[in-house]
């Protein structure tokens, strides 16, 4: 399993959408370009819903893992043009 050097985590466990999304949304939205979010939810819509957030943000999303119904997804804060 890769390594991140994470800067900050959100921990949605046991809240379904859209919570997980928006409180991801919200957090990047006051960190720095560079610095790696860890979510860790276990909402299944959240393998599709985190995906698509972070196509319309311009965000990274650099690895996700799954684990007895855990997803851990690692995303990187990109800069805004």
């Amino acid at each position: 399993m890769e390594e991140f050097e994470v800067s900050l985590t959100l921990d949605v466990l046991s809240f379904d959408c859209p919570v997980p999304v928006y409180e991801t949304k919200r957090t990047l939205s006051s960190m720095a370009a560079g610095e790696v979010l860890l979510v860790m939810a276990d909402d299944p819509e959240t393998k599709m819903d985190i995906p698509a957030l972070l196509n319309r943000s311009g965000d990274s999303l650099l690895s996700v893992h799954e684990e007895a119904g855990e997803y851990h997804y690692y995303i990187r804060k990109e800069e805004k043009s």
